[in-house]
């Protein structure tokens, strides 16, 4: 494996953490704010449409980005990367109270 084919990797591994806190942070944010404001159901679609088009402008440009060699090998670890900042931001944001107790009112 050549030096730049790793950098090329490592890039697309940092890009992908970027994208997928900016995805999932943003959902989260979104979600603690529903309450706050008086169109809860605009806010949402706005959000989900912000972040799916940067989500699939970043994929789309790591797919193409420098040269066609290794573009698969690039996608897979940038969506490598998009999962892991999935699992990260959850573990960070999960809380330990359940807000839901099961209870039939």
């Amino acid at each position: 494996m050549s030096f730049a084919l790793l950098l090329q990797l490592s890039a697309s591994l940092t890009f992908g953490l970027i994208l997928g806190a900016l995805f999932f942070g943003g959902l989260w944010l979104t979600i603690r704010n529903l309450q706050k404001v008086s169109h809860p159901a605009l806010l949402f679609l706005a959000s989900a449409l912000t972040r799916t088009i940067l989500a699939i402008s970043g994929f789309w440009f790591i797919g193409v980005w420098l040269d066609e060699s290794a573009r698969w090998q690039r996608l897979t670890v940038c969506l490598a990367g998009f999962i892991l900042a999935r699992m990260i931001c959850t573990r960070m944001i999960r809380t330990d109270q359940p807000t839901f107790s099961g209870k039939s009112v």
